[in-house]
């Protein structure tokens, strides 16, 4: 009895995906691997007195916190703007649209530079500021304003397209049953939105925990007080040490990895939940 032949719809599936994996690993597999390899040099001993001087785990808490805080003020603000765009017409709505992807487009070294000059403590809002006793630049503050600037566009064009495609008939159906706006929003809209809401954040984090180039001239570079942690890299590369930069920079994957796979998990699982209503 002949056996039939499963065929792909897609034709050329074996060439396409051995090329998706041979392009994958050139471009990520091994640059990541040759970190293990050159961190693999290293005893145990010296690899833990490397990732865990006080000086890089200072750097450690504010890289990941400055992250996550300015992911999660885009995640609300992202939202808003989103909002705004799709839901509302006003002048200059196409400007304002065009204005999300310029942290895209601007070099990171010019935004830094641009940041720093506007929240100095001679800039347009940095002098008004630090009347009032609150400082940016050149702190863990400015910091998280710069990783901010740089993830907006990322909650913004995840959440926009989906609140284009939401169907406004379930809106209309919840207002005529007597759900209030509010009501209507939280259990109708934000459901649907919150996949891709996750999604934007996980973006934005992403983005955030590599980000250099905005940063480092509005951080300051204090040791234990601004000093991130890819400059941290940096600079021990300037110093030859390899072996202890790339020790650092595996501690970073690792739990970058570990945080978009929870974050992507409870994505999947929260998805899960909707599929089965």
């Amino acid at each position: 009895m002949a056996t039939l032949r499963r065929h792909s719809v897609l034709p050329g599936f074996n060439l396409a995906l051995g090329f998706t994996l041979l392009y994958l690993s050139l471009i990520v597999l091994i640059p990541l691997s040759a970190a293990f390899i050159k961190t693999f040099t290293l005893t145990w001993d010296a690899f833990w007195a490397h990732v865990s001087a006080p000086r890089v785990v200072a750097s450690y808490q504010l890289t990941f916190g400055a992250s996550l805080a300015a992911a999660a003020i885009n995640a609300v603000f992202g939202l808003l703007v989103a909002w705004v765009l799709v839901r509302y017409r006003f002048p200059g709505r196409r400007l304002v649209d065009a204005l999300v992807d310029l942290p895209f487009a601007l070099p990171t070294a010019v935004a830094g530079i641009a940041l720093t000059a506007l929240y100095a403590g001679n800039g347009w809002l940095g002098e008004p500021l630090a009347k009032l006793g609150i400082k940016v630049a050149f702190t863990p503050l400015g910091v998280m304003v710069a990783l901010t600037f740089i993830g907006l566009p990322f909650v913004v064009r995840t959440v926009q397209p989906v609140l284009e495609d939401l169907e406004k008939e379930l809106e209309e159906a919840a207002q005529s049953l007597g759900a209030t706006a509010w009501q209507t929003f939280s259990r109708v809209i934000f459901p649907a939105l919150l996949p891709a809401l996750l999604t934007g954040f996980t973006l934005a984090f992403a983005r955030a925990v590599g980000e250099y180039g905005s940063v480092i001239f509005i951080a300051g570079n204090m040791p234990m007080l601004s000093e991130i942690t890819p400059l941290t890299i940096i600079t021990k590369l300037e110093q030859y040490d390899y072996a202890g930069a790339t020790a650092v920079a595996v501690v970073m994957l690792v739990t970058s990895f570990a945080l978009l796979l929870a974050i992507n998990l409870l994505q999947a699982w929260m998805r899960r939940r909707q599929g089965q209503r």
